[in-house]
């Protein structure tokens, strides 16, 4: 496995969001989050990436145990978020985002101009600062300055949040051409039927905890409605 999360328990401040949450996601492989508003999707991936810090459980990364490693030391590792919303930096430019991305100092295949054949929108837009952009194309900013630190794994916070149709398919278009180039993807999505059909496998969680876990293309919409609203806990 690449990412081992074991029986994590996550907190805010007194709150706890995450129960007990095991998770594998092997090399290469393409994993959906899926679960309704408030079911720890997020908090999943802001532990995974180091941001929250799990008060119980485990987390290894290719073998190594993450512990309390902070999340820029995790970024050299080889972790990257992309958060939910984008947060790209408004002041600064679209290649200007993207050399911030850089500075991790990762070897790999995704430089500039990688990144621009992946997205050709935004390199005639590579000048204009990130206050002025279309919500498609902050994403575009946001997955590609994500890419510029090289990451072995790419964690995708609500891909198609917030944007239209015509977007989103050009977005979840690129996914297969990230994992080709050796990216492994966890993507968080509350658009189930999507999330399916792009993933090798899935996890559902429920109010903090893991409902339904499997092979993507096996899974049913009756097994998915129950996990997502409570059905069953398999």
């Amino acid at each position: 496995m690449l990412l081992e999360v074991e029986s994590v328990d996550s907190f805010y401040g007194d709150f706890q969001a995450l129960f007990g949450v095991s998770v594998g996601i092997a090399d290469g492989e393409t994993l959906a989050v899926i679960g309704a508003n408030g079911a720890g999707k997020s908090t999943l991936l802001a532990t995974i990436a180091g941001l929250l810090q799990p008060r119980a459980g485990q987390l290894r990364f290719d073998g190594l145990p993450l512990g309390r490693i902070p999340a820029h030391r995790r970024v050299r590792l080889g972790i990257a978020l992309v958060p939910e919303g984008r947060r790209i930096f408004p002041s600064l430019t679209v290649d200007e985002n993207l050399r911030v991305g850089a500075r991790v100092g990762r070897s790999g295949v995704w430089t500039r101009d990688r990144i621009y054949e992946l997205f050709p929108l935004l390199q005639p837009i590579a000048g204009r600062p990130g206050s002025v952009l279309s919500g498609g194309e902050q994403q575009a900013v946001a997955i590609g300055r994500a890419l510029m630190s090289n990451p072995r794994l790419l964690l995708l916070d609500e891909l198609s949040l917030g944007l239209a149709p015509i977007v989103i398919q050009a977005l979840y278009a690129r996914i297969d051409e990230i994992v080709r180039e050796g990216t492994t993807v966890v993507l968080v999505e509350q658009d189930v039927g999507r999330a399916l059909a792009t993933a090798d496998s899935a996890y559902c969680l429920l109010e903090g905890r893991v409902s339904l876990h499997g092979a993507a293309a096996s899974m049913t919409r009756e097994q998915v409605a129950d996990a997502y609203f409570g059905g069953v806990r398999t």
